[in-house]
């Protein structure tokens, strides 16, 4: 059974009383809908709607969650949690090196798992609908595949920053937090809430995770994604001829009506949407003089 050794990845624990009601109010997930056993995606945003932190969040005893972010932000954002907590009694700390496994699989609840120990958290990725995905916080059981692993993110359009896009230079609609269970659109207010919810209510999302294939390998991350030399998007991960890409869905449909050639550099490729999601390419593609 595929896993895979994460070792990029850190845990941010906030524990107390007024944890949940704290982080409820101030993070893009909605913590009412966060079930035991489960991890969802979710952001911390800029006032102007962009993401600054992503991470996936779980529940961790009866007053505490668990934030999973990567390594490399971890210390940034228990800074700017700190910020947030005023008087809230709520504990902040980034925990001491704990491993982060993946499995998946018709069976990654199983065998992969009792190989681990008692010692470990599973949990449910919930941003995969269509694979079972258990992560786990604890002891390591080898390094697995972190290969197969990118593969399989690709293959069912989960974006992750770092790899897929820049902090700071994403909405949540970019990166599919509202069709992964991390944008709560029915909870009360916190930071960016309202330019998320406008761009929600007016269907103004026009950059979105798209999954990239090509016929032979595809170029490394970051090249360009053009329609007769305009700039359309950004490839993200790449595992040989699959991809992710994060463009603008109307100049794709526009490519796509007159059957323009959708380059990444010099190698042609096709985009589409993850057979998951509920958004669709616009019925009116952008027009000639915006593209």
């Amino acid at each position: 059974m595929p896993f895979a050794l994460l070792k990029d990845r850190a845990l941010i624990s906030v524990s107390g009383p007024d944890a949940e009601h704290f982080l409820q109010n101030i993070l893009t997930t909605d913590l009412d809908a966060l079930g035991p056993g489960e991890a969802k995606p979710g952001a911390l945003l800029a006032p102007q709607g962009k993401i600054l932190f992503d991470f996936l969040i779980s529940r961790a005893g009866d007053n505490g969650l668990r934030l999973e972010c990567r390594a490399d932000i971890a210390d940034d954002f228990v800074r700017r949690l700190m910020l947030y907590r005023l008087r809230a009694k709520a504990e902040i700390a980034k925990q001491d090196q704990v491993f982060v496994t993946v499995s998946w699989g018709n069976d990654s609840t199983a065998s992969h798992f009792d190989s681990i120990g008692a010692q470990s958290t599973a949990l449910t990725d919930a941003r995969f609908r269509d694979v079972a995905v258990r992560r786990v916080y604890g002891d390591a059981a080898g390094d697995g595949d972190a290969g197969a692993w990118q593969a399989l993110r690709i293959a069912n359009g989960i974006a992750e920053s770092g790899s897929d896009y820049q902090l700071g230079d994403a909405f949540p609609h970019d990166v599919l937090l509202d069709e992964t269970g991390g944008v709560g659109f029915k909870k009360g207010c916190y930071v960016g809430q309202e330019v998320v919810s406008r761009m929600q209510h007016r269907g103004t999302a026009r950059r979105r995770v798209l999954i990239a294939a090509a016929a032979g390998s595809l170029p490394p991350s970051g090249t360009e994604v053009t329609v007769n030399g305009r700039p359309v998007g950004t490839l993200g991960s790449v595992s040989g001829g699959r991809g992710l890409a994060i463009a603008r869905i109307d100049r794709v449909k526009a490519a796509l009506d007159a059957c323009d050639a959708i380059m990444a550099g010099e190698t042609p490729i096709i985009l589409a949407i993850p057979a998951w999601a509920k958004f669709t390419f616009p019925q009116d593609a952008v027009g000639a003089e915006e593209a």
